[in-house]
């Protein structure tokens, strides 16, 4: 695209001053303009950069395919299509008509493979992927880029998440990326990396379209949506800044059809850090449940509520025998803190719980029926029976 000449100054000599004044204006601009360039640059460089990122961080990605025994439905022909995962059902529906599993996924006698992507996460073996490519198997089997397979055991498997820690042994010098330190912003430029359709390595670029999605189905954790082209065998594969770093993993699409059509979450790189630990030590997750569904409490919902500025929580519903009705919350409730430390949303109040041990009490302060009010509550354990189903997300 040609931009042409941006300003031009005249000099004639009845127009000394206004052309002095145009060209301090000029040089004004065009410090402003590098100013925004260089604040800009919190993601780093942009399409240009993709080819030498690609490079940099291609070693560490890996395909992963891990097999299981197939049901009776999926022997006799039957084909599990995405509707939210873009590689496995979630929930798991099967859907009458021709196999299109795509490379690498036609079920042999009795037994079903799973395709998927999954990253390095340190020289000696430890990669991360999604759940849902090995939920049903103890084992995979990874290629990397350079089309080496190695067998790798699954060390634990975190349905709520979506996340899964693998291990190879026999090597300690295998590429490996890190997780970021800082989340993305709304607009940052995007690499995603994963084994599309089987192929292999395979690299999609776009921005960060949003963060802190809640979504109807998935983790309560908040996702990172991406426009990156995310596709069948790119779950559990890496999204990369600009830096290289891990900004989350692909685990999700929005789609009519199946196909990716450019709304796609990732499982963001703060509650990786905060899963991978706990999968490696045990080879699972414990989490505080409070057996309540709530909702973030917004500017018309704090104004019927009488209070002014009121952020925080409200309660949409209490699920009969668990430890919030035990302890007397109720629906309606709007609560403002746990344990003294104000909270601004639903999803901070769900975090705060769930960082929370099993069998440990919570102090929570509410607004109810007009008045300040608290109550505490003795936890119990989230397991995927106990939760409740997900409410959809205010619009």
């Amino acid at each position: 695209m040609n931009h042409g000449n941006s300003a031009f100054v005249s000099l004639r000599s009845s127009a000394i001053g206004a052309a002095f004044a145009s060209a301090l204006l000029l040089i004004a601009n065009i410090a402003h303009a590098q100013a925004v360039n260089s604040s800009a640059d919190h993601g780093g460089g942009g399409p240009g950069d993709f080819a030498d990122l690609a490079e940099k961080v291609g070693p560490a990605v890996i395909a992963v395919s891990a097999k299981a025994a197939a049901t009776d439905d999926e022997s006799s022909g039957q084909s599990l299509e995405p509707q939210g995962l873009p590689d496995q059902d979630m929930p798991r529906r099967a859907v009458p008509g021709p196999d299109r599993r795509g490379p690498g996924r036609a079920p042999k006698s009795g037994e079903m493979t799973s395709i998927g992507s999954g990253f390095f996460i340190s020289p000696d073996g430890y990669a991360v992927t999604n759940n849902h490519v090995v939920e049903n198997s103890d084992t995979a089997e990874i290629r990397t880029n350079d089309d080496k397979i190695y067998h790798a055991k699954v060390l634990g498997k975190d349905e709520l998440s979506d996340l899964a820690l693998l291990k190879v042994d026999g090597r300690t010098d295998f590429s490996y990326v890190k997780l970021a330190d800082q989340p993305p912003r709304t607009g940052d430029w995007i690499l995603a990396v994963g084994n599309s359709f089987g192929l292999g390595n395979t690299v999609t670029a776009g921005i960060v379209s949003a963060r802190a999605r809640d979504l109807p189905t998935g983790s309560s954790d908040d996702f990172v949506q991406i426009d990156a082209k995310i596709n069948r065998g790119d779950s559990g594969g890496p999204s990369f800044n600009t830096q290289g770093d891990v900004i989350g993993v692909n685990s999700m699409i929005f789609s009519p059809s199946g196909g990716s059509v450019g709304v796609a979450f990732a499982i963001p790189a703060d509650t990786v850090k905060a899963v991978i630990p706990q999968l490696k030590d045990k080879g699972a997750v414990t989490r505080g449940w409070m057996g309540a569904q709530v909702q973030s409490i917004t500017p018309d919902v704090a104004e019927s509520l009488g209070v002014n500025n009121l952020r925080g929580a409200i309660v949409a519903g209490v699920q009969d025998g668990g430890p919030a009705a035990k302890a007397g919350l109720k629906k309606g409730d709007a609560i403002t803190s746990v344990n003294d430390e104000p909270i601004k949303s639903a999803n901070e109040l769900t975090k705060k719980v769930q960082a929370a041990a099993p069998g440990s009490s919570i102090k929570l302060a509410m607004v109810r029926d007009n008045k300040q009010s608290s109550l505490s509550v003795t936890l119990g354990e989230l397991t995927a029976k106990s939760r409740p189903p997900a409410l959809m997300p205010r619009r």
